[in-house]
C-alpha cells in the first residue's frame, strides 16, 4: 500500500481566506470584529525595553579605568597578593567559556 502525503492537501476557496492578518491602514492591532476561533497576535513591548537598555550599555566604557588605576597602584607598590585558589577558579572558568582554538 502506498500513501500519498499530497493526497490531503486542498486549496481553501477565495471566500474562505481571511485577509486579516495586517490591515490596510498599517495598524498592527488586532481588529475589535474579529470572528469567533480566528487566531490573534499581540506584540509585547519588550522589544523597546531591549533597545533601550543595548543603547545604555553601549554608552558604558569598555574599560573602567578607576579600576584598572587602582589595580595598577596596588601592584606598583608591591601590595598585591593574589589568591592562588581565585585565580585558579577564573583561569579554569575563561577556558570553560572561551575555549582555547
Amino acid at each position: 500500500m502506498r500513501i500519498d502525503g499530497n493526497a490531503g492537501a486542498q486549496a481553501l476557496p477565495e471566500g474562505s481566506r481571511s485577509n486579516s492578518a495586517v490591515p490596510a491602514s498599517g495598524d498592527t492591532r488586532p481588529a475589535a470584529t474579529s470572528a469567533p476561533g480566528e487566531d490573534q497576535a499581540q506584540l509585547s513591548g519588550a522589544h523597546v525595553q531591549v533597545q533601550a537598555l543595548t543603547a545604555q550599555a553601549l554608552q558604558l566604557p569598555e574599560i573602567r579605568q578607576e579600576k584598572v588605576n587602582a589595580l595598577r597602584q596596588v601592584v606598583q607598590s608591591g601590595n598585591y597578593q593574589p589568591d592562588a585558589r581565585q585565580t585558579a577558579d577564573a583561569l579554569f572558568m575563561h577556558l570553560l567559556v572561551e575555549p582555547a582554538a
